[in-house]
């Protein structure tokens, strides 16, 4: 044992959704279940301990208008850190946010590249915009930036037709998609509609963001599949007044939105009961504000999702599907402690007692 200073966590160790641990040790940054011999400097936090939060759509370095200065990308991942969150996927940035992983002190982030939209069908500044053949070639390019995943633009509005529409002809999306799994990517899609998601899934696409647009017809093909969704109800929460902004240019694409947003949580809960694997994500990042995962679990709840599942989707269950550890033996110690037990009430997770992260308390 070097003289790193322990940390002795004292308490309820939730390690999984129906395993609870009496206390652990960090010892060099790492998890141990057995206390270290001469151990000397502990310092002791006591509490209900989670693995690190995760917030499985995020977008660290995207601002308003696009990519921003690491100044800013550094505040955002300190935002979520001060949440809780430590494990951050990015759904998509346009900046290079690699020197993030020499931060010991900042949440790991897991990459999607950047975003590959079909061209002025997405956001201004965001993403690769592009027709679908070169879609191949940029999925492939992607997937050499990202840590394993690609996001896709699925579908966005189309003024020629005023409504959402899909962005790629299913060919060019089953030869990007196998494409990316060849290169050992999976793939996500951003879609908000119903009529991209059947060639999407069909053509083996590993989630879906939003995913707003399932219906009773899509869900079981969703679950068959074993597609993932990552709904990012805090989002979807904001269509309302995009709708309103859009009203006198295109009335049908408005209409549109604000069904998809009043159906919202039976959507969810569908999706849940049907065996459709659901995570959580914000979207932070763009036009929202990084921190708000306790926000999203709590959405979760409300559309129906019981409050253990949802918790499993910010930690035990979303870091198993992202393949990184929780709270076992040897593992980096990325955990938040609270003065009360999660699963009684999923509003404790607003406010963390501690934050540990890479073995050191951070806040």
């Amino acid at each position: 044992m070097s003289d790193r200073a322990v940390l002795h966590v004292k308490g309820r160790i939730l390690t999984g959704s129906d395993e609870v641990r009496d206390g652990l040790w960090v010892v060099d940054g790492r998890i141990s279940y057995d206390r270290p011999a001469g151990a000397r400097d502990v310092r002791t936090v006591e509490g209900w301990a989670l693995p690190g939060l995760v917030d499985a759509h995020c977008h660290v370095g995207l601002g308003a208008h696009g990519p921003v200065g690491a100044d800013v990308a550094e505040k955002q991942a300190l935002t979520d850190r001060e949440a809780g969150t430590l494990l951050l996927r990015d759904a998509g940035s346009p900046s290079d946010t690699r020197w993030v992983d020499d931060r010991e002190d900042l949440p790991k982030i897991i990459r999607a590249g950047r975003h590959i939209a079909r061209t002025r069908r997405y956001i201004r500044g965001y993403a690769h915009e592009i027709e679908p053949g070169d879609l191949v070639a940029y999925v492939a390019r992607e997937a050499g930036r990202g840590d394993g995943w690609v996001k896709l633009v699925g579908d966005w509005i189309d003024r020629e037709v005023g409504d959402l529409a899909p962005s790629w002809p299913r060919e060019a999306a089953e030869a990007a998609i196998a494409e990316a799994h060849r290169l050992g990517a999976r793939v996500t899609a951003h879609c908000f509609a119903e009529n991209s998601l059947r060639d999407l899934v069909e053509s083996g696409i590993d989630c879906v963001e939003h995913a707003t647009g399932l219906t009773d017809e899509l869900i079981p093909l969703f679950a068959s599949r074993g597609v993932a969704i990552v709904p990012t109800l805090v989002n979807i929460a904001t269509f309302p007044d995009l709708a309103a902004g859009g009203e006198s240019k295109f009335p049908r694409w408005s209409a549109h939105m604000r069904r998809l947003h009043e159906r919202r949580y039976d959507t969810v809960r569908s999706a849940y009961d049907a065996g459709i694997p659901v995570f959580v994500g914000t979207d932070a990042g763009g036009t929202l504000p990084h921190g708000l995962v306790a926000a999203e679990v709590a959405e979760l709840v409300t559309a129906g999702i019981p409050p253990l599942a949802a918790l499993s989707a910010t930690t035990w269950g979303a870091r198993e599907w992202l393949g990184r550890p929780g709270l076992v033996e040897g593992a980096p110690a990325d955990l938040v402690v609270y003065e009360s037990d999660p699963r009684a009430d999923v509003r404790v997770l607003a406010a963390p007692r501690r934050v540990v992260l890479n073995g050191a308390v951070v806040s």
